[in-house]
């Protein structure tokens, strides 16, 4: 299991950071809507625990560039979140090069589509494995550190279709709901502490899982990149418009703040209207 660990020694502005002296681990970090919520951490002072896979030297790269842009400390751990043990070593990890977790952000993610009658079992397994009992295993993980402290943020990344379904992502939807269940009954248990645990439901964004289903779109139906893009958008999406990386890191950064305190067991649609339909 590789990792790896840079410590920024440049001067940082005076300004006041929320979390500076804290500690985020954001699975599935190193590119998409985890790197956006990792990076508008590390700009609020957290230091980082990167998780995913990827190249070796980008990964590198991201690390020294997070560090010194932010002023924090950045690791990378490369554990498949579909194996328990992994995700126990990366907690070890974690606990040994920065005392344990205080923020968690469960976003690795895979998908597939498929009617039910056609869809394979190993990609039901795996997907339910990575998209939610992955979560099971950080919370359960990360707690006994934050109830020490009296203070976590633990944020699930879902989906609308952790609220709604669409044909053909029956393991995805089946998933995306289950943690949008498993936020609610986390915070529940954690409501009298300083614990909160909520989920935020992204509608379509443009990472490369949905850059698939625009190319896979754009093949079928003869249609440029940018006509799939507005196809898209326009089945779901009222805006028209993709929800963005960096969109979503404000309203983390917004979740692991004071004002946010009882805000518990929410499941926050950032959607762009597509379950106001």
């Amino acid at each position: 299991m590789m990792t790896s660990a840079t410590t920024n020694t440049a001067t940082t502005p005076s300004t006041f950071k929320t979390l500076a002296g804290k500690t985020a681990l954001v699975t599935g970090s190193t590119s998409g809507i985890g790197l956006g919520i990792a990076q508008a951490l590390a700009a609020q002072g957290a230091n980082i625990v990167f998780n995913g896979f990827g190249n070796a030297d980008d990964i590198a790269r991201l690390l020294d560039t997070t560090a010194s842009q932010y002023g924090v400390q950045t690791v990378h751990n490369n554990a498949d979140m579909s194996k328990s043990a992994e995700i126990e070593a990366l907690f070890a990890f974690a606990a040994e090069t920065f005392g344990g977790i205080d923020i968690l952000v469960n976003n690795a993610g895979i998908q597939f589509v498929a009617n039910v009658d056609d869809f394979p079992p190993e990609k039901w397994d795996a997907i339910i494995a990575i998209n939610l009992t992955s979560a099971f295993h950080t919370t359960r993980l990360a707690l006994p550190y934050m109830k020490g402290r009296n203070w976590g943020r633990i944020i699930n990344l879902a989906s609308t279709h952790g609220l709604v379904g669409s044909a053909g992502k029956s393991a995805y939807v089946a998933a995306k709901h289950g943690l949008v269940g498993f936020t609610k009954v986390s915070a529940l248990e954690t409501a009298q502490t300083g614990i909160t645990v909520n989920a935020i439901c992204p509608g379509f964004v443009l990472t490369p899982l949905v850059q698939k289903q625009v190319d896979d779109r754009a093949a079928k139906e003869g249609l440029s990149n940018d006509e799939s893009k507005r196809a898209l958008l326009a089945d779901k999406q009222p805006s028209g418009d993709f929800v963005t990386p960096e969109q979503l890191g404000a309203l983390a950064v917004f979740l692991c703040s004071d004002a946010a305190i009882q805000v518990r067991g929410a499941a926050w649609n950032m959607d762009g209207g597509w379950v106001a339909q």
